[in-house]
């Protein structure tokens, strides 16, 4: 296609937003919003994936060494949990060490114990893959020199299923969010083609092949995909830097944190405004296309 041609598909696709001003308002409305709504919803459902990767991440194997395990029984036990198929870690904490970090969180009555620690030796393990805490812990508590595996069972299941459910939830209601833009906008768009159908019908009579006609609307569709994009774009930024400004520092020291606002908001933005060329160019397609066929 020439320079020239193309020149001029970008001057109609402008002329076109500039001559019916109304519909121009009511696409970039439609498109505002929709993008609005989907945007605002996946920044909550990202950052509840993060909070829940955090809590999954979290979670780990308890295990309480024999008190009849000596050192080599002990080292021993470490290297087959070492060497086990899905443990990505594991960390030693002797019974002195366990005994002071009580006393940091329930205060010094506690250290009368240091006589007598009743505690035991403990190995604390991570799973490569959280779902498979459960698993990994059964796993241990078949080996020897172990007392007690502690991974809060039953409770964990229920945990990662219902993080599970959470996410296919908001995946889903993602896409719901995203079909129900597309179909808004191309109806809006659509309104807009059908009051200019005669145009379309001289074109074609003259001669005009599909893609001459139809380029100049899916330009007009772009434009109108990116103008909806912009309110969306600066609200999603200005609330989630405000929002963060505030939780942010409250939440310091805990299991789970917000996503940081760089690079994460600038990710978001860039999918608001391919979400919102994209659906323009569709919507304009799919539109157009019935009136092509005379």
């Amino acid at each position: 296609m020439k320079s020239s041609t193309i020149s001029r598909h970008i001057r109609e696709s402008f002329k076109s937003i500039g001559r019916n001003g109304w519909m121009t308002f009511a696409s970039v409305s439609a498109v505002t919003v929709t993008l609005l709504l989907v945007g605002v919803f996946m920044v909550i459902m990202m950052n509840l994936n993060k909070v829940a990767t955090d809590v999954e991440n979290d979670v780990e194997i308890k295990v309480l060494i024999d008190l009849q395990a000596d050192s080599k029984a002990e080292t021993t036990l470490q290297q087959q949990i070492k060497d086990m198929p899905g443990v990505e870690s594991m960390k030693y904490s002797s019974k002195e060490h366990e005994l002071n970090g009580l006393i940091e969180d329930f205060g010094e009555d506690l250290s009368l114990f240091k006589q007598s620690n009743p505690l035991r030796n403990v190995l604390y393990v991570k799973a490569e893959n959280p779902q498979q805490t459960a698993t990994v812990a059964k796993q241990i508590d078949a080996l020897d020199n172990t007392y007690e595996v502690l991974y809060g069972k039953g409770k964990i299941e229920k945990l990662f299923n219902f993080l599970n459910i959470s996410r296919n939830v908001g995946i889903v209601l993602i896409i719901a969010l995203l079909l129900t833009a597309m179909f808004l906008i191309s109806n809006t768009i659509k309104i807009t083609i059908t009051a200019r159908r005669k145009e379309i019908e001289i074109m074609k009579l003259v001669g005009a092949t599909n893609w001459f006609v139809r380029i100049p609307f899916v330009l007009e569709g772009m434009w109108l995909g990116l103008l909806g994009a912009i309110i969306p774009i600066v609200g999603v930024t200005i609330l989630y830097s405000q929002l963060y400004s505030v939780i942010a520092p409250k939440m310091k020291g805990e299991i789970f944190q917000l996503l940081d606002v760089t690079p994460f908001i600038f990710e978001v933005d860039l999918l608001i405004l391919l979400m919102g060329v994209f659906i323009g160019i569709w919507g304009s397609f799919m539109s157009v296309r019935k009136f092509l066929k005379i």
